[in-house]
């Protein structure tokens, strides 16, 4: 199998330590961002910051038209629904789903895969996305991973190599490879600071505690 990879990277915390781990592990990482006309775009500069840092290649996908005019029905793609803030557990984190988002994106990602003789396509998915997000759970990734075998002449593989870590157990594998976390943006919101309110704001400060990291970014 090639030793090339590609990572949907999108600048979080967990799409952060994925494409780190797996260039620590030697792979040859190529990356792709998505820019599907998400409420901010802090995330994806922080992604194009580590990536041209570190030479890795990447390209920058432009959806936003895509975004702003199919993938309605959420806070992430509409700014005329509020942020929700609160935990991932609440009945409100739904407001942050973006229809279809990681089948279109992983949809591309197995192309540009293909275009490049890449073997296998990977994204951040992990346990707390679950309960939320139904593109994050096994079932989705199994079942994406089963067309990605018969779409093209060249089968892909699909990994999503925390779906069965809990944010802070990412945490931890950031911390045994000495990341930085304040090359990684979180919050839902764009401001200059993360709220440290929303859902995933939430998320990041309970795993940073539970991995024994000082948080490098400042909230509100």
């Amino acid at each position: 199998m090639s030793n090339k990879i590609v990572v949907i990277y999108s600048g979080g915390m967990d799409s952060y330590t994925m494409l780190m781990n797996y260039r620590a592990a030697g792979r040859d990482v190529h990356a792709v961002l998505f820019n599907y006309g998400q409420r901010h775009l802090k995330e994806l500069e922080y992604a194009m910051k580590v990536a041209e840092g570190l030479g890795i290649p990447h390209k920058v996908v432009n959806m936003s038209k895509m975004g702003w005019e199919l993938l309605g029905g959420s806070s992430q793609t509409d700014k005329s629904i509020p942020v929700p803030e609160g935990h991932y557990e609440d009945e409100t984190m739904r407001l942050t789903v973006v229809p279809n988002r990681n089948m279109i994106m992983l949809s591309m990602a197995i192309g540009y895969a293909v275009s490049i003789g890449a073997g296998t396509v990977a994204y951040g998915a992990h346990s707390g996305d679950h309960a939320i997000y139904p593109d994050c759970r096994r079932e989705f990734v199994d079942a994406m991973n089963a067309v990605a075998q018969i779409a093209n002449y060249q089968p892909v593989k699909i990994e999503a190599p925390f779906q069965d870590l809990s944010k802070g157990e990412i945490a931890e594998i950031g911390k045994d490879l000495g990341l930085d976390y304040s090359k990684a943006w979180t919050c839902y919101n764009g401001r200059a600071k993360p709220c440290g309110k929303c859902g995933a704001c939430q998320e990041r400060i309970e795993a940073m505690e539970y991995a024994g990291i000082e948080d490098p970014l400042e909230y509100e």
